[in-house]
């Protein structure tokens, strides 16, 4: 069975969807309040306890301070419910917000066009969002590969610019 995005991903210069999502902390994380201070960087992954996955943010966790300066926040965004991510942030120490897309199942994913429909789970989507809602940069990677270095030096050099 192959992969279907809802939608293609939304592109540089287009109003950023915005959301109000719980966190690990079952805390409310809304965009507009995060981009109020600063650009932020999204990162949607399929799924916690994966081998990728945790890789990737286990990448954002050990270079914390490029990802979470004084000129942008990173958030990550993932279809599982705030308990499963709670408990996969403490064993990992992940200190940043992992948001839960969990219900309506992937609505946000499906805003930024990186829900997979066909596995009900979203793609590896990596944006960065400016203070006042424009999307300065966009990249879903293909379905089951993890994001090409190159992918996050961009999304920081244009997230710190």
């Amino acid at each position: 069975m192959t992969s279907a995005r809802t939608a293609d991903p939304v592109s540089v210069g287009s109003r950023a969807p915005e959301f109000a999502l719980r966190d690990q902390n079952n805390q409310l994380v809304e965009l507009e309040a995060l981009r109020d201070d600063r650009r932020v960087v999204l990162v949607f992954f399929p799924l916690a306890f994966t081998g990728n996955c945790e890789g990737e943010l286990g990448m954002i966790r050990d270079r914390l301070p490029e990802f979470d300066s004084q000129s942008h926040v990173t958030v990550a965004i993932s279809v599982g419910p705030p308990p499963t991510h709670k408990v996969w942030s403490v064993a990992q120490a992940f200190l940043f917000p992992i948001l839960s897309d969990f219900w309506p199942h992937g609505e946000i994913a499906r805003q930024y066009g990186v829900f997979d429909e066909h596995r009900g789970y979203s793609l590896r989507g990596t944006f960065v969002v400016d203070r006042d809602g424009t999307v300065l940069y966009a990249h879903a990677s293909e379905p089951g590969a993890p994001r090409d270095d190159s992918v996050w030096d961009e999304a920081l050099r244009v997230a710190a610019s």
